[in-house]
């Protein structure tokens, strides 16, 4: 039978603050936790809320965080808890993690956490945050297997309750984790949870740049250069870099030379020729210039290349600032890749000699 203790509530609360405030903090939780079973008896939701709430605050006030993990503990598992006054005493409890004097006191309570809200869905945000926050603590130990895996048993796109935003931005982070850790596999995997409608919003700009800058870190991996090559459209095709002109001449200049790098198909030659009719071309004419070897039917030759291009691509200018592409050991393959580009565009073209 439902009863409401409120009245109970507002007489017997300010009473235990005092005594806890006067160091008399265990009198004060044996009032409330008779005050807890009367309320969770009587299915008065609102006052146990209001009851548990008090109990870890009084806990944490008082600095006694042994107790405090103890007392989530066993309140959780209280016979016939109500799953509302949970959830408002862990949100409660999450927001003392911040505040603990050390990172042991911080790992025990985040952990504790963690154990009472493992598998319910009425506290799935919280615990996502926090095994957000454990993550984080763990790659700061630099165990960034570890906080991959304690990210990767969040299945947030399935959680009603998360705003869409906060979901891509947990994705987001086990992405960049998998591929800390080179599991490129799952990393594949997680990326096709986020729908690339999402970023048609421009709210959602800051997270379509992060979206597509680990997705160039995930296909250069493969060498998939076409796939590279429509990634850094996508970020030129965002106001924030379209309106900065270094952003807009750094990642057009990407966008050459991986689609150039990209093997033949109808897709890349599709692509090769909208990339070459973009205005922004103008600002960047040495590419301009090297992008029309390849899109028109004359013969071009490896050495002729390499004179001309070979200092401003590897070394840069005060012009043309350099790119990453042409730089370390994967630079030596993509020169080379390069080369071979140069060689097929010249045989498909019927030219049977010699161009190197």
């Amino acid at each position: 039978m439902e009863v409401d203790y409120s009245t109970t509530v507002d007489e017997k609360l300010p009473e235990c603050e005092k005594l806890a405030k006067s160091g008399k903090l265990n009198e004060a939780l044996e009032i409330l936790m008779q005050m807890e079973k009367q309320t969770r008896l009587a299915s008065d939701m609102i006052s146990t809320s209001r009851v548990l709430v008090v109990i870890v605050r009084l806990c944490f006030e008082s600095k006694e965080w042994d107790l405090l993990n103890e007392n989530i503990i066993a309140l959780t598992k209280r016979r016939s808890q109500l799953k509302q006054a949970v959830a408002k005493m862990v949100q409660e409890a999450y927001t003392f993690v911040e505040k603990a004097p050390d990172k042991p006191t911080m790992l025990k309570l985040i952990e504790t956490l963690r154990t009472v809200t493992a598998g319910k869905i009425y506290v799935e945000i919280e615990r996502a945050r926090l095994s957000k926050k454990l993550a984080e603590i763990k790659e700061q130990e630099g165990d960034v297997a570890e906080a991959a895996n304690v990210l990767q048993e969040l299945q947030v796109e399935t959680y009603g309750s998360m705003e869409k935003t906060e979901k891509v931005d947990f994705i987001l982070e086990q992405m960049r984790l998998c591929l800390a850790k080179q599991d490129y596999v799952r990393t594949q995997i997680i990326s096709k949870k986020i729908n690339a409608k999402f970023f048609e919003d421009e709210s959602t700009h800051d997270q379509k740049l992060k979206y597509y800058q680990l997705m160039v870190q995930l296909d250069l991996h493969e060498n998939s250069y076409l796939s590279v090559c429509r990634h850094y459209y996508a970020i030129y095709d965002t106001p924030k870099v379209r309106n900065d002109p270094e952003k807009l001449k750094e990642t057009l200049k990407r966008i050459v030379l991986y689609i150039i790098l990209a093997p033949f198909n109808n897709e890349q030659s599709d692509f090769l020729h909208r990339v070459a009719a973009d205005k922004g071309m103008e600002h960047i004419p040495l590419f301009r210039e090297l992008l029309e070897h390849f899109t028109t039917k004359e013969i071009i030759r490896w050495t002729e290349i390499g004179t001309k291009y070979e200092a401003e691509l590897k070394q840069g200018s005060a012009v043309n600032l350099v790119t990453e592409v042409f730089q370390g050991e994967d630079g030596k393959r993509r020169w080379q890749d390069l080369k071979n580009r140069v060689v097929e565009h010249v045989s498909l073209l019927g030219w049977t000699e010699p161009v190197l």
